[in-house]
């Protein structure tokens, strides 16, 4: 059975099974497939089963229908092949596997992390310039300004008051 895998961030792994001829994909609840994301239109396309065949059908969306990056009002879609409808992406995929892609299991070899040794320096590893900080003081000149400015201020509003009070006797 065929079915529309969504990868994109935030609907990773939802799917939608393919049994009905017809299916129509947008953003509004009526749709049979309703995907809610701003750049899928209310109603933006048709996945139709001909036989064997998956066709997709745009529906004059605005964000467009591409299948492997290339825009399409009306085409097949193949197993493993990836579906993007605005900036959603969705790939089609059948319960028989592709004979293409040879399935295999491997073992995926990873970067190594931080030791132990380099957690105690701080994070420093060897070689490192213990004399950089990695971090600039910011030189902030308008608080620089403003602050002389009020110094300024002030002091000329205790002249004035000090000469204020020395007329006054």
């Amino acid at each position: 059975m065929a079915k529309l895998v969504i990868l994109s961030e935030g609907m990773t792994g939802r799917t939608y099974d393919l049994t009905v001829d017809k299916t129509t994909v947008g953003r509004l609840e009526d749709n049979a497939f309703p995907i809610v994301d701003p750049s899928v239109s209310s109603h933006h396309c048709e996945v139709l089963l001909r036989g064997a065949d998956v066709v997709v059908r745009d529906l004059n969306s605005t964000n467009g229908t591409y299948i492997e990056g290339e825009k399409i009002t009306e085409s097949a879609l193949k197993p493993g092949q990836i579906l993007r409808l605005g900036q959603i992406q969705l790939r089609l995929e059948t319960g028989t596997p592709d004979p293409a892609k040879k399935q295999t299991q491997s073992t995926m070899v990873m970067q190594r992390g931080v030791s132990l040794n380099e957690l105690e320096m701080g994070g420093r590893a060897p070689g490192f310039d213990t004399t950089a900080t990695g971090f600039a003081k910011k030189q902030n000149k308008a608080n620089r300004v403003f602050l002389i400015a009020g110094i300024v201020m002030g002091v000329i509003i205790l002249a004035l008051l000090i000469f204020a009070f020395a007329s006054a006797k």
